[in-house]
């Protein structure tokens, strides 16, 4: 090679030190720099192919009936106007579901839901196609709505049977039981709120075919998924993915109605269609985190032992069943948290409304089974008059005991972790100090929990763990990778490439990871269920084991050596010779040699989950490769008077095994327990009884700000590398944390107990809203009086 790039260091220079951003170093996000500068392309910001149209969907007005009438003509008469479709100028199939059936791309002759997609429209400018939609006259014959879950409990209306998980015998374990409580929690549900909503830009291309840029946490099922509804082969579609504005998610299945009507729209007119949802579209025509409502009957004896639990979720799931099966039975695995409940029994209701159909949510179900765990130990401790760490000690699982659905508990340092924790953020001295301001302080109190965090790592749907990999190495020493993970602000192709740097043992700058699309990783899985790592970084690196071997045989066969003679090391590879002297060969040169040599530099990866699964008839399994651990300790303070509060200090220990990137997984941790203090404080998610969505913009909807986070903030990782064999026994990050900002609930419980002496278990549910905490605190006083 005659030329080197001046964005590469010389090698020589490369030589003297270790290879730079590896596995596990703290590496800043590869698109941390443009983020701040505003230089990432986002799809909006991408140049638009001349003749570009803009989509716009017009929706229903009531939530349950017949279409009667739909007259178009006035839309079609609209300034701009170039096309309008109903369900009827669908080309192939009308159902989009994921898993099941009934999510209909348009409405066919019914209405589920306010806001149904009823007909699309394109113009020139995206403006002229949302005043045209207006012009659009409906007809209805309408009917009763089923608008909550207690009415659809009432009516036995659900989108798929019932799940039970059952262990032991539980109604002889209540019977025997010294003492029991029992209780109801209504656990509402969550906005994802993107700052990017869902957005689509079909471009049309020969024979038919499209390519469809979309913000999708899974471009396979997008892919396929556009194709069913096109009528055509799966290859006639590519999906392309190069970062999404957040996802949580909301764009796991929910991003597949824009992409397939945007491409609908393409291959009608043979030109670039692009449709983006406004704010106020997509808060109303999309999915949200389920609302929960749980009950419970829990029996223990004196010392607050939990000895049966008998425990039923409904979950809110709105008019289809989207990926509610999977979200309910998560909630049913994590009820349990980090507790035995020995003899239980945990029913899982699927409940069918008309509401628009919710969907995935950062942790997937998990923490609305969490949060009842929580509760329920913080109402043994006041049933018995103990502080509510003392109890959740003696629940603790110990090693070598198994779940209410038969996983075994190994590997199990949770208590160790919460006990380090306990330590660090001086817990019983803070109890004691907040118990002496609660006796003299007279309007303010103050509340303290800490609570753990136990979540299981892999998609429940066991085919899903499954991941692919490409990789190319040039002639100058440059690699490029490109993997089935989508990248949505989570840092995943800042660790994937880590994990290839590290295997190369070169500079992470000689890394680029391409694009997520379709037609360079096929049959990908979304990325969710907190595996993006776990199985793309353990796809890379089969790809990365492939290639070395393949150049480690060449050096063998090229320098007359023995395999054990060939190391990667510092951007170089290291070939030892019989006399024991050292043959330093640049990276670059040496993949330069192998290419002359005619060796092949490119290959893909794969990899899937071992010893996984779950049968849904015997109620047994292992679901999850592995746990991920963490705690937070939160201090929280209320006025009585007003139900306000504020978060005094939250200090939070999780478990992250051995970490890829601790700055990147640090930042998770933060961001997770933020949203999920959100859930549970501020974000209410409401509707009228209609069944309009009253919450429909940032003015009504209250995610948190700078403002809400901790006055005082600490997070560190506890540093443990995970039994399992993960890449490089690390552990996921996504969704785990999210759990942390249950702490700040049960301390806000915490606060309003003490108004009656911690002798009453307040009746709160979420989100705790000033409104709710006021409440909660008068109906104390009234029990204390």
């Amino acid at each position: 090679m005659s030329f080197t790039s001046s964005k590469v260091t010389p090698w020589e220079q490369r030589r003297q030190r270790p290879a730079k951003g590896k596995s596990g170093k703290e590496l800043a996000h590869e698109s941390a720099e443009k983020h701040v500068l505003g230089t990432a392309v986002y799809i909006d910001d991408m140049p638009e192919v001349d003749g570009t149209l803009h989509a716009v969907v017009g929706k229903s007005t009531i939530p349950c009936g017949e279409i009667t009438r739909l007259d178009l003509s006035g839309v079609w008469a609209s300034p701009g106007v170039v096309d309008v479709i109903t369900v009827k100028d669908i080309p192939g199939d009308i159902d989009i579901s994921p898993a099941f059936t009934g999510d209909l791309i348009l409405a066919d002759g019914r209405v589920e839901f306010i806001g149904q997609a009823l007909f699309a429209v394109v113009a020139e400018t995206f403006d002229q196609a949302k005043r045209a939609v207006n012009a659009a006259v409906v007809e209805y014959k309408e009917e009763e709505a089923i608008l909550d879950v207690k009415e659809a409990l009432k009516r036995d209306s659900f989108v798929n049977p019932t799940h039970t998980m059952t262990e032991g015998d539980v109604e002889a374990a209540l019977q025997s039981a010294p003492l029991s409580v029992s209780g109801e929690m209504y656990v509402r549900g969550q906005e994802q709120f993107y700052l990017e909503t869902q957005i689509s830009y079909a471009l049309p291309g020969e024979d038919g075919s499209v390519k469809v840029f979309s913000s999708t946490q899974h471009p396979s099922e997008v892919q396929k998924l556009v194709a069913e509804v096109l009528d055509v082969p799966v290859n006639y579609v590519q999906v392309e993915v190069r970062r999404m504005g957040g996802g949580f998610g909301g764009k796991e299945t929910q991003a597949a109605q824009w992409s397939a009507l945007a491409a609908v729209f393409a291959t009608r007119l043979n030109r670039p269609v692009k449709m983006r949802l406004d704010r106020q579209d997509d808060m109303v025509l999309t999915g949200k985190r389920h609302d929960f409502l749980n009950r419970f009957k829990i029996g223990f004896n004196e010392e607050g032992v939990i000895l049966g639990a008998d425990i039923e979720l409904a979950s809110f799931c709105g008019y289809s069943a989207d990926l509610s099966d999977a979200i309910t039975d998560r909630a049913m695995f994590h009820v349990d948290n980090a507790y035995n409940l020995h003899d239980c029994r945990v029913i899982g209701h699927r409940c069918r409304t008309n509401t628009v159909s919710n969907t995935a949510f950062r942790g997937f179900g998990g923490p609305q089974g969490m949060i009842l765990a929580e509760c329920m130990l913080d109402d043994i401790a006041r049933a018995v008059g103990k502080d509510p760490l003392d109890v959740r000690k003696l629940n603790y699982y110990q090693e070598g005991e198994h779940t209410h659905y038969g996983q075994p508990i190994e590997d199990y340092y949770l208590p160790e972790l919460i006990a380090t924790l306990e330590k660090n953020c001086d817990y019983r001295q803070r109890r004691a100090d907040i118990a002496e301001f609660n006796k003299t302080s007279q309007w303010k109190k103050r509340g303290l929990a800490l609570t753990p965090v136990r979540f299981g790592i892999s998609f429940t749907t066991t085919f899903l763990n499954q991941a692919g990999a490409l990789i190319h190495i040039y002639t100058d020493g440059s690699i490029h990778l490109n993997h089935g993970g989508t990248e949505m602000g989570q840092g995943l192709y800042t660790k994937v490439a880590q994990v290839v740097a590290n295997e190369f043992a070169v500079d992470i700058d000689m890394v680029r990871v391409s694009a997520t699309t379709t037609d360079k990783v096929p049959n990908t899985s979304a990325t969710a269920a907190s595996s993006g790592s776990d199985l793309n970084g353990k796809a890379a690196q089969n790809a990365c084991i492939t290639l070395k071997k393949r150049l480690v045989d060449f050096a063998v066969d090229y320098f007359k050596v023995s395999a054990d003679d060939v190391r990667f090391e510092n951007n170089h590879i290291v070939v030892t010779g019989s006399d024991g002297k050292e043959d330093w060969v640049s990276f670059a040169e040496f993949v330069n040699l192998a290419y002359v040599n005619r060796v092949s530099l490119s290959t893909t990866g794969f990899y899937k989950t071992p010893d996984i699964h779950y049968d849904p008839k015997a109620e047994r399994g292992k679901p999850f490769l592995y746990y991920a651990f963490g705690a937070t300790c939160a201090e929280v303070e209320i006025d009585t008077l007003t139900g306000e509060y504020k978060i005094l200090r939250a200090d939070i220990l999780h478990d992250v095994g051995q970490s890829l990137n601790p700055a990147i997984d640090i930042g998770q941790v933060e961001g997770a327990f933020v949203q999920g203090t959100g859930w549970l404080t501020s974000e209410e998610l409401l509707w009228d009884d209609r069944g309009r969505l009253a919450s429909a913009s940032a003015a009504t909807y209250k995610i948190p700000t700078s403002v809400d986070i901790p006055q005082v903030f600490n997070v560190e990782l506890f540093n443990r590398p995970a039994a399992a064999d993960t890449i490089y026994h690390s552990k996921a990050v996504g969704e785990p944390p999210l759990m942390h900002g249950i702490a700040v609930f049960c301390a806000l419980r915490d606060a309003v107990a003490s108004v009656a002496d911690y002798k009453v278990s307040p009746q709160l549910d979420t989100p705790a809203t000033p409104e709710r905490i006021l409440n909660a605190v008068m109906a104390c006083q009234g029990t204390a009086e």
